[in-house]
């Protein structure tokens, strides 16, 4: 005979369940007021594997267990909800997002219709990368490794039964391997780590365990309140200090696993009997997995139709219209259709929708996000794409995780004057213009470029690798080179100090002409996404100057730091922007828009810009002969 906990209801496990689902909307709202909020996802592991294991061993207890009834009411008790957020998903990315978005967001539907949304996002990028944040259903992996647990718990646990196995021990072991693997892992494979089963499976295992060894738990209050009090430290511990930098789940796993299982196993404890049941988190915990899958997909679309960061005002509206949806959700469709009647009708028409969703997120990929939504004209203008094939990728502009050096090339060797262009990809991305330019003023470039360097000498920064070794090259080429100008330009914002050093050791070094072109506007999430934006409020083509750009503010800074040390400076803002905002086309055609992403030029870009300035940047220097000294 299992010891298994009672089949009772208990209001406190609701309250856990809010806990857990506050934790991780609060997270996803408020990142830095709760850093370790994500955790909420693993205490709903635990109490998963604690609640749906207890089931299944008492039905095989009793001779009475169904794998089809099981399958059944994990059915009524996931679908509904799910197919209600999925659809309103796919409109809402209909309705706000371009094709390529549209249907990378139809690929995750796919996924997450079929439970292997947690597969799908491991071969897209980790859970805490930027572009993770721009997923409407990145949230939805935990479900798919839920789901992938219960196709095969059962079946083990049918066996073990069948082979007289100690159901205890099984989940033990099991749950044992699973966590070794998981801190093997988390080094290596950090983001694996995260989304496979196998690696996650401990957590619900957590849970299994103490359903099949509940009577080692004793229910007097003094145990109860001490158990309940560490699990609680735990979690909060958790919370707190665990962040998006902390190799998770790993060994930081074990905190609110094991909180979660302390405070399970303690329903005589004054705090679940009295905080975790009362009735307001109760009623969280019955709306948890529909406010779940909510909360989620309101905050990215609000992200993509706002384009704004979000205050914390946003975020306190958009969870409360989570909360509302939840309880929508939770009345009129999950309540009726988990707690009423089974039937195989019910179950047929639920798999049927679900496949429907499927199906249809796999038509949208297959049309390449139905382009057909959006006029012509701003399909081609917002589906626009850095083409950095034009700004010397690899040769002139290197990735500093690939290449350290630069191409034989990268110098127009028998052209006077030359200007050498120093800085990150955004200066790659002047290239273009430089090169039109060229045509009529006959001068030389020399482009030594590389991605989110900035030509700022005697400075490391972290985001690239090699930066200051690269810097270290370009004042040396530019020794050997003796170049008329040199031109930097970078999206500065920070390093003024090693910029400092640069315009001191060019002035110094190579007595060239030291021009600093300042930062270009930064478009919030995407030049190309404003273009879509302003046509989804409005109906028509975006205006040719736009107020939505913003500027880092490094101008004035610049300027009194440099131009005493002999740089001369430029502001771009000044060139792209007026009192009526930053020009956002030259033209009516897609190759007219002047930006690619937030700060990278395209080439009419580049060419305004630089026709703009090319005087300045001269400064009235006449080209030379090929003959001349170099």
């Amino acid at each position: 005979m299992l010891s298994t906990p009672s089949d009772r209801h208990r209001p406190d496990i609701d309250g856990l369940r809010a806990v857990a689902v506050m934790l991780v909307m609060n997270f996803h709202a408020f990142p830095e007021a709760l850093p370790g909020g994500f955790i909420g996802v693993d205490i709903f592991f635990v109490i998963s594997g604690f609640l749906i294991t207890g089931i299944v061993a008492r039905e095989l207890d009793q001779q009475r267990f169904s794998l089809l009834t099981f399958y059944a009411r994990r059915i009524r008790r996931i679908f509904p909800a799910l197919i209600v957020v999925l659809t309103a998903t796919l409109v809402l990315g209909w309705l706000w997002m371009l094709p390529s978005a549209y249907a990378q967001l139809s690929a995750d539907v796919f996924a997450s219709a079929a439970f292997f949304a947690n597969f799908a996002l491991l071969l897209q990028s980790g859970y805490f990368d930027v572009e993770s944040a721009k997923k409407p259903l990145l949230h939805l992996w935990s479900l798919g490794i839920e789901e992938q647990f219960y196709l095969v718990w059962p079946l083990i646990l049918m066996l073990a039964a069948r082979l007289r196995l100690n159901i205890l021990m099984t989940a033990a072991v099991l749950g044992v391997a699973s966590f070794l693997l998981n801190v093997a892992l988390i080094g290596s494979s950090p983001v694996a780590t995260f989304y496979l089963p196998f690696t996650r499976a401990f957590e619900l295992l957590a849970g299994a365990v103490l359903a099949c060894g509940w009577s080692y738990f004793s229910q007097t209050d003094a145990a109860s309140n001490l158990r309940a009090f560490a699990g609680t430290a735990l979690i909060a511990t958790a919370a707190v200090v665990l962040n998006t930098k902390s190799a998770f789940p790993g060994w930081w796993a074990a905190l609110p696993v094991a909180g979660s299982v302390l405070v399970l196993s303690s329903p005589a404890a004054w705090g679940c009997r009295y905080l975790l049941a009362n009735p307001l988190l109760v009623w969280i915990g019955e709306i948890s997995y529909p406010l779940y899958l909510w909360h989620w997909p309101l905050l990215v679309f609000y992200g993509i139709i706002k384009f704004e960061p979000l205050t914390p005002l946003d975020g306190e509206l958009i969870l409360g219209l989570s909360t509302v949806l939840a309880w929508l959700t939770y009345r009129w469709v999950e309540k009726p259709i988990r707690f009423g009647r089974p039937s195989p009708l019910k179950i047929a028409s639920l798999s049927t929708a679900m496949a429907l969703i499927a199906v249809s997120g796999a038509m949208v990929v297959q049309g390449r996000g139905f382009g057909f939504r959006l006029p012509p004209e701003i399909r081609e203008m917002a589906d626009v794409q850095s083409d950095s094939s034009k700004w010397r990728f690899h040769q002139c502009l290197l990735d500093l995780g690939h290449e350290t050096s630069f191409a034989d090339d990268c110098v127009d060797r028998n052209r006077r004057p030359l200007i050498l262009v120093w800085g990150d990809s955004t200066a790659g991305a002047l290239l273009p213009g430089l090169r039109s330019a060229q045509q009529k003023r006959g001068f030389g470039i020399a482009q030594f470029t590389s991605s989110s360097c900035v030509p700022a000498l005697n400075t490391d920064m972290p985001d690239a690798p090699n930066c200051r070794a690269i810097n270290e090259q370009v004042l040396s080429l530019a020794r050997e080179l003796r170049p008329e100008i040199v031109l930097l330009h970078s999206t500065w914002s920070q390093y003024l100090d090693g910029m400092a050093a640069t315009v001191a050791a060019l002035k110094k070094e190579t007595n060239a002409r030291v021009v600093v072109l300042g930062s270009v506007p930064w478009w919030k999430r995407g030049l190309p996404n404003e273009v879509l934006r302003y046509f989804m409020l409005h109906h028509r083509l975006i205006p040719e100057r736009l107020g939505d750009a913003d500027h880092d503010g490094s101008d004035a800074k610049l300027r009194a730091k440099l131009e005493p040390l002999g740089a001369e400076f430029i502001s771009v803002w000044d060139v792209m922007c007026s009192a009526e905002g930053c020009l956002t086309r030259v033209g009516d055609e897609a190759r007219d828009i002047t930006a690619s992403d937030q700060v990278h030029l395209t080439e009419k870009g580049s060419v305004f810009l630089i026709q703009s300035v090319i005087d300045q940047v001269l400064g009235g220097q006449a080209p030379r002969s090929s003959n001349a000294t170099q």
